[in-house]
């Protein structure tokens, strides 16, 4: 029986010890190690499982953390945590105060750059390679490792295009898989298809145009081969460009098999592979559902309604549509600024477009959504999935920079649903014709409203723009909250004692307010306290304070929300009590209130 050489590896200096026939040992160990932990702990695997043998072979031959690694997304990167000081601990991998899903800088010198959004890679190693050659650090080799779905957005082609004209000495690994978390797709993705199949000519290849010294496509589960092919580059100056063929999942039948459900499959039996599966029975939809299937629904009724997303076409349920009606639903890719400004072309044409982004990629297009939506004032309907708290993501991944970031923006309309009806209704309501763009915000995971689609799917009610409605009377304090986590009021209120004095009111609208509502609400009670799951820098309590100091009112006004700091991961819940504004800080609070 051959001894466990991966319990010996501490860091890359010990992994360099073994000969080089030893490594397709330590490859099997290390995705099983993977298997193990992420079957219990659940979290990102396909990606991983990929890119072991390259994992291994790039800090077998360069000299990390010396030589400058960066991982682009950092999906994939649990194999480079393993073997960089954080096997003993990886077991805490996406979990409070434990290690993060992505490459982070604070975490581990390994870690040479912060990334979790896609396709910064080759800018990032571009910008150290180019800062050692003003160093005179001429020696130091800088590598980007970035996938086929991740190097066709734009900054990524921004990066090449500028690294060509330099003689930095960087290399670029494309790791082509033909996936991200959906299938790719594009016109790259075809021109990669054909280069690995040898079908485009040597002579026309795109890489060596941009003047990048271009190797591959080779096998990128071969250890030997990318040992060979990388020790060659290493020696090489100036722009390089390695292409290699993976498979996501790799080394996991059903994860081959089924590479989308695989990229996160939640926990599973790792000797099968088989995912557990939660029951869900009786269990509320998705808020991605409801906007998948009620987009889908309108769609088939009225005939301008199209559908777009930048690569998230599971994530978004925009699928759902895409299926049935393929011609009207585009997913185009990692390009978020491409999205919106696609959505808004095709609104100066009568169309009706749903544009399903996550709030923290939307971050990506903000001076689209000012330029070529906002200040045109044109109704293109920006769908916020994932808005709030996302839980194991983290910080890279969190929503609540949205309503600070949006509501600034004029003639923008900003809508917070309190639960699925309330989603349903306001996209219905979209499409009857609005008079300015807006933007939906619901969060990951599920409604509060079991038999939603029995009960409630299909019967649409328009919504009055601005409108504000009171959920429960009080004399003393009124509770104002926006979104989803008004349900935590809901629940607070219904736990706390003698909770008679405290008012609960839905401010679905943060733009435009309902300054009649604002108004009585001032004038009638003493206190306020506003809730939100975004930040409350710039938020909806920033906005009440506006109101308040227009108007000359000067009621105690308290905001909840997410404080002045990037929030980590953990689960859903113990972010909202790190943030106080889960439902036992809230009875907390409201209790305090009635004494």
């Amino acid at each position: 029986m051959k001894s466990n050489l991966l319990s010996g590896i501490y860091n890359p200096t010990d992994l360099r010890l073994l000969t080089e026939a030893q490594l397709p040992q330590i490859a099997q160990e290390l995705r099983q190690f993977i298997i193990d932990v992420v079957s219990v702990k659940e979290g990102h695997l396909g990606a991983s499982l990929g890119v072991i043998e390259l994992t291994i072979a790039l800090h077998y031959v360069f000299n990390t953390p010396e030589d400058l690694l960066v991982w682009d997304v950092g999906h994939q990167a649990y194999g480079h945590k393993i073997l960089t000081e954080r096997r003993e601990i990886f077991h805490t991998n996406r979990q409070i105060d434990g290690i993060s899903g992505f490459p982070k800088r604070s975490e581990s010198i390994y870690d040479t750059f912060g990334v979790g959004h896609s396709s910064t890679s080759i800018s990032a190693a571009l910008g150290m390679a180019i800062a050692s050659q003003l160093k005179g650090d001429l020696d130091k080799q800088h590598i980007a490792v970035i996938g086929d779905a991740s190097i066709a957005s734009g900054m990524a082609f921004e990066g090449l295009n500028h690294a060509g004209v330099t003689d930095a000495n960087l290399l670029v690994i494309l790791n082509d898989n033909a996936i991200g978390i959906d299938p790719s797709v594009g016109a790259l993705k075809k021109y990669l298809t054909a280069v690995k199949e040898g079908k485009n000519p040597k002579k026309n290849n795109m890489i060596k145009s941009l003047n990048f010294d271009y190797s591959g496509p080779i096998d990128g589960h071969d250890i030997s081969a990318l040992i060979k092919e990388l020790t060659r580059l290493k020696n090489i100056k100036g722009p390089k460009f390695l292409h290699i063929v993976t498979t996501k999942g790799k080394g996991l039948q059903q994860a081959e098999e089924n590479q989308v459900k695989y990229h996160a499959p939640g926990k599973f039996d790792a000797s099968t592979g088989e995912i557990i599966l939660k029951s869900e029975e009786n269990l509320p939809p998705k808020y991605q559902d409801v906007f998948g299937l009620t987009v889908l629904d309108l769609a088939r009724k009225n005939d301008k309604i199209i559908g777009i997303t930048p690569a998230m076409p599971s994530g978004s349920s925009l699928k759902f549509m895409m299926d049935e009606i393929p011609e009207r639903a585009f997913d185009v890719g990692i390009a978020e600024q491409h999205a919106v400004t696609l959505a808004a072309g095709m609104t100066t044409q009568s169309m009706i477009v749903y544009c399903t982004i996550y709030s923290t990629f939307l971050q990506r297009a903000y001076d689209q959504v000012i330029h070529d939506v906002a200040l045109q004032n044109l109704p293109v309907i920006l769908c916020l999935d994932r808005a709030g708290l996302v839980g194991e993501d983290g910080a890279t991944h969190h929503g609540v920079f949205d309503i600070a970031y949006l509501r600034p923006i004029p003639n923008m309309i900003i809508y917070a649903p309190i639960n699925e009806i309330a989603l349903q209704n306001i996209l219905y309501t979209a499409q009857l014709g609005l008079n300015h763009p807006i933007a939906i915000r619901y969060p990951r995971g599920r409604g509060v409203l079991p038999n939603w689609e029995v009960e409630n799917f299909g019967h649409y009610e328009k919504i009055i723009i601005g409108q504000a409605s009171q959920l429960k009377s009080g004399t003393k304090t009124a509770v104002l909250s926006t979104g989803t986590i008004g349900n935590n009021v809901i629940l607070a209120l219904k736990e706390c004692n003698n909770s008679e004095t405290i008012a609960h009111y839905d401010f679905p609208f943060i733009k435009p307010l309902d300054i009649k509502s604002l108004n009585s609400i001032f004038t009638d009670f003493e206190r306020i306290i506003t809730i939100e799951e975004g930040t409350v820098n710039g938020g909806f309590g920033t906005a009440i304070l506006e109101f308040a100091a227009l108007y000359n009112f000067k009621n105690k006004i308290e905001i909840l929300g997410v404080p002045d700091v990037f929030i980590e991961h953990g689960t859903a819940n113990q972010l909202q009590q790190l943030c106080k504004i889960d439902v036992k800080s809230l009875v907390n609070l409201f209790e305090n209130e009635t004494k």
